[in-house]
Order: structure tokens, then C-alpha cells, then sequence
């Protein structure tokens, strides 16, 4: 029976397991699964548009043929021409005049143009050139962004319990540490006398009268009748407690041996999980500092890794672009050589702007905690006083 209960209780915590992190796993399967539509969508739409060559592209090729011609020998007044005349004129070209849309709009190029869609970052070096591919962005960034502001309030949550979790045993910790270099050894020793004294009380474990209670307890005896009949009467709820115990465990019992009524059991857990999204970054309150630090060391050791694959980018450029980035900014001034190596970075981008979320919902409710005490300052200056009166 005992080899056969094992493998059971095994099968149960894994189905627990599973419906446990089945709301977290659908909402990040759903992203991907958006992200990948959209890829395929936009590749098709956007790489396979005709490049048609507009009047302003032939005026262009004609300047810049007056200005060939014109060169001379002397390569003074050429660099003269170059400073002034094709400058100028370069900085009026298009990029879609000399780039093939195929080339761009590739699926990796089309998935990093969906993750800075939804993630609404938007750098701008890629987007849509067609009316139907307006469009169709417009229609993806509506349904898109609700579902990643969702993505990021449930992993919000995880990551708000990890933390908060990590801060409450940090401050045990040091809590510890602290009283053990203050306490001296005469008061600790009076303090586990004292917890031993508390810790020796009468424990029933088995259904006795009052009679044989009265009878086996010395204690009790010595007691005046006030103390003993309020301790007489404390063991008794105690033993209450113990008997209604195995009536919870024939409820367990009549549960599992039941299919239909697990799986309905398992299934309002589900929805209940669905329910508590977002709760536990209500409660989540840890010092703003310590956020500031952690948003800085996580930052850091994205820009220390991005150069490797980004060789432009330096330390400091690739901290700027990570913090644009995470904070969905996107100016689209630092461009990528490589954004299909910055799609597999794309689970570092969600865990960032959850983090970075988290700081700004801790800012802002240390923002509305100084209005309210700063308003309530001056209500109690502004209150009149009260005038008394004699009689």
C-alpha cells in the first residue's frame, strides 16, 4: 500500500505543480505566440512591397550627377563641395532608396519590429512604409500591449515575492545577528528559562474526564479554584481542536477519491489564480533605495555583455541603451548591427521593464504618501483655532 501511495502523492504535487503555474505559462506562451504571427505578418506584407522610385529620388540622382560633373582637380575646392553640396544632400535621401525591403523585413527583423511594438519601446530605425502595414501596426499595438502589460503584472508578482521574500530574511538576519551582539549571557539565560517555562504546558493528546485530569495534573491541584477551572477549561477546547483535525482529513480523502470533484476543485483554484494577478504588487514594500540598486546592477551586467556581439557600443553607450530601452523610451539614437542577437536578449527586456515597474509603482506610492502627508501639514496650519469662551 505504501508503494503504491508514493507514486499517487507524486502524481498529485505534479498536477498541482502544474495547474499552479499554468496562468503564468499561458500569458507568456500567448506573447510568444502574438510575436511570432506578427513576425510572419509583417515579413510577408512589408518585405514583398514594390520599391517604386519617386520624382524626389530622381531629383536626387540629378543633383548628385550636377555635383560629379562639376568636381574639379584641385581637391581643396572638392572637399569644399563635400562639406557643403553632398552633405546637404545626403541628409535628404531615404533609406528605402538604396535598402532591398527583403533585407530588412526578414522574420528576425520583422519579430524585433513586433517586440519594440508591443513592448511599446519603438525605436524607429524599422517601420511600416505601406498603408496596409499601418494598419495592420496600429491593430497589433491594440491587442499587443494590453497582453504585455498583463505578462509583466503576473511576473510582476513573482518577481514582488522573490523580492520582498529575499528582504524580509535579510532583515531576520540581521536582526539575529544584531541581538546576539547585544544580548550578554545572564539575560539569555533568563530569557530560555522563561521560554521553557512558557513552552512546559499540559499537552492532551488523548479524550480524558475532568476527574482523571484533576487526577494526574499535581499542578492543577496546588492552584487556587479561579486558575485551576480557567486551565481545566483551556485543555478542553485544546482537545476540541485535536478531535476535529481527522474530520478534515476524511474531507481531503473524500476529495481525491472522487475525480469529478477534484478536477472541480481544481479548476475554481485555476480561476483563482487568474484572480490574483497584480495582489502581491499591492503589497509589495521594500526600500526605494534598494530597487535604485538593483535596476543599476541588473542594467550593468547587460551593458558589460552587449559589446561582445554589438562592437560599436562601448560600457557606457550600452548602459544609455539599455536604460532607453527597459524604460520604453526608445529615441532610436544608438541603432543595432545585430537584432536577431538582441531577440534572444528578449527574456532580459521583459524581466527589465518588470523590474523597472515594480520601482516605478514603489515611486509612486511613496509619491502619494508625501501628498497626503504634505496636505494634511497644511490642513492642521490652516485649521482655526478654537476660541474659548468664558462663562
Amino acid at each position: 500500500m505504501a508503494a503504491t501511495s508514493q507514486p499517487l502523492r507524486g502524481k498529485r504535487a505534479c498536477k498541482k505543480i502544474f495547474w499552479a503555474v499554468f496562468p503564468h505559462a499561458c500569458f507568456i506562451l500567448s506573447l510568444v505566440i502574438y510575436a511570432f504571427l506578427g513576425a510572419l505578418m509583417f515579413s510577408h506584407i512589408e518585405g514583398n512591397r514594390k520599391v517604386n522610385l519617386s520624382e524626389e529620388y530622381r531629383k536626387f540622382l540629378q543633383s548628385l550627377w550636377h555635383i560629379s560633373r562639376n568636381l574639379s582637380d584641385n581637391m581643396t575646392e572638392n572637399e569644399e563641395i563635400f562639406k557643403d553640396k553632398i552633405h546637404t544632400l545626403l541628409n535628404t535621401a531615404e533609406r528605402d532608396w538604396f535598402v532591398n525591403p527583403k533585407d530588412i523585413w526578414t522574420f528576425f527583423g520583422s519579430l524585433f519590429f513586433c517586440c519594440t511594438v508591443f513592448t511599446t519601446v519603438g525605436y524607429g530605425n524599422t517601420y511600416p512604409v505601406t498603408r496596409i502595414g499601418k494598419y495592420l501596426c496600429m491593430l497589433y499595438a491594440l491587442f499587443g500591449i494590453p497582453l504585455m502589460f498583463l505578462v509583466l503584472t503576473d511576473m510582476g508578482d513573482i518577481l514582488a515575492t522573490v523580492l520582498s521574500k529575499s528582504y524580509n530574511e535579510f532583515k531576520k538576519l540581521q536582526s539575529k545577528i544584531l541581538a546576539s551582539k547585544l544580548c550578554s549571557g545572564s539575560t539569555c539565560n533568563k530569557g530560555n528559562e522563561l521560554k521553557s517555562r512558557a513552552q512546559s504546558k499540559v499537552v492532551i493528546n488523548e479524550p480524558l474526564t475532568i476527574m482523571e485530569l484533576l487526577k494526574s495534573q499535581a499542578g492543577v491541584k496546588r492552584k487556587p479554584i479561579k486558575y485551576r477551572n480557567a486551565e481545566i477549561f483551556e485543555m478542553l477546547i485544546a482537545r476540541e481542536k485535536e478531535h476535529t483535525k481527522p474530520a478534515r482529513n476524511k474531507s481531503i480523502e473524500r476529495w481525491s477519491s472522487c475525480p469529478e470533484l477534484a478536477r472541480g476543485k481544481t479548476m475554481s483554484r485555476v480561476i483563482e489564480n487568474f484572480d490574483k494577478i497584480g495582489k502581491q504588487l499591492e503589497k509589495f514594500d521594500v526600500p526605494i533605495v534598494l530597487m535604485v540598486l538593483v535596476i543599476f546592477v541588473y542594467i550593468s551586467c547587460a551593458a558589460a555583455i552587449l559589446p561582445n556581439w554589438e562592437t560599436r557600443l562601448d560600457f557606457q553607450e550600452a548602459f544609455y541603451f539599455c536604460f532607453i530601452t527597459l524604460t520604453t523610451i526608445g529615441f532610436g539614437d544608438t541603432q543595432l548591427e545585430h537584432p536577431k542577437f538582441f531577440l534572444f536578449f528578449s527574456l532580459y527586456i521583459i524581466i527589465g521593464m518588470e523590474i523597472v515597474f515594480i520601482a516605478f509603482k514603489l515611486g509612486q506610492d511613496r509619491l502619494i504618501g508625501l501628498y497626503k502627508k504634505v496636505i494634511s501639514f497644511c490642513g492642521e496650519k490652516k485649521m482655526p483655532s478654537k476660541k474659548v469662551y468664558p462663562k
